[in-house]
């Protein structure tokens, strides 16, 4: 069985710094392309970051480039996202996505961030 569990959301002032990890059970992430996705309060969900399974691609949404970074943990069951430069406009349920470009994902069940002063 697969579980994908979100960790490491929080407070967090504009400016500074959190770190999010998504580790999962149940598959291996080298097989898999990675997602970060979230929802902003009283909005849709939207795409935050992508990490390619092979190539060590990645990409990510305007607002957040720059100042993000998805990557892989070594271990190959844990992906990470490093959230710079928070903004009050970074507040969101945050969620994990594994996707084997044949149809097939899972997500996680989310971490709460809230960038406030």
């Amino acid at each position: 069985q697969v579980q994908l569990v979100e960790s490491g959301g929080g407070r967090g002032q504009p400016g500074g710094s959190l770190t999010l990890s998504c580790t999962a059970s149940g598959l291996t992430f080298s097989q898999w392309n990675a997602y970060w996705y979230r929802d902003p309060p009283q909005a849709k969900r939207e795409w935050v970051a992508t990490s390619y399974r092979s190539g060590g691609i990645t990409k990510y949404a305007d607002s957040v480039k720059g100042r993000f970074t998805i990557s892989r943990g070594e271990a190959g069951n844990t992906i990470v996202l490093q959230m710079d430069d928070l903004k009050p406009e970074d507040t969101g349920t945050y969620y994990c996505n594994a996707y084997n470009g044949g149809g097939e994902g899972y997500w996680g069940e989310g971490t709460q961030v809230t960038v406030t002063s």
